[in-house]
């Protein structure tokens, strides 16, 4: 809890700006989000059956080209494409949270006040009218008996 804030001399709380935080370099994956989706292997994409088998020195550089490329290209990829498209997704969740925060939310607020305020009417008619027809017609088919009989 020390870590989140900050004392000035005047005893005012300064939260730190969460921009600022220090990222885990060991476990990027806190949240677990990618588990199951891009955790590929060379076992999961080639296999041989048993009496299909190549050479073991083709099978041992096969799985060390498949290994080597695929964390190379990774690297790569993600050294000329990430700043971009993380920028992109930035961008994407700013506009997100921005249209949430100033649109959606101000107009389901305003939605239910004013949905409260036709509830109200809407309930004061139906008791005004509906309520006391239905009591007489209750009151009508109060007396009404209905007599089951098994004719043979």
């Amino acid at each position: 809890m020390a870590d989140q804030y900050q004392y000035n001399t005047n005893e005012e709380k300064i939260v730190k700006d969460s921009h600022t935080k220090e990222i885990d370099l060991i476990n990027r994956d806190p949240n677990h989000i990618n588990e199951d989706v891009v955790k590929v292997e060379f076992e999961d994409v080639i296999a041989e059956p048993d009496g299909t088998h190549s050479l073991d020195g083709v099978w041992k550089l096969s799985y060390t080209t498949f290994t080597v490329s695929k964390y190379w290209c990774y690297r790569i990829l993600s050294a000329i494409f990430g700043i971009p498209v993380a920028l992109l997704w930035g961008f994407l969740f700013a506009c997100i949270s921005f249209c949430h925060i100033w649109a959606v939310v101000p107009c389901i607020k305003s939605c239910l006040i004013e949905s409260q305020c036709i509830s109200r009417i809407y309930s004061l008619c139906i008791q005004t009218f509906c309520d006391p027809f239905f009591e007489a017609l209750g009151k009508i088919f109060s007396s009404v008996r209905v007599a089951l009989r098994k004719e043979v």
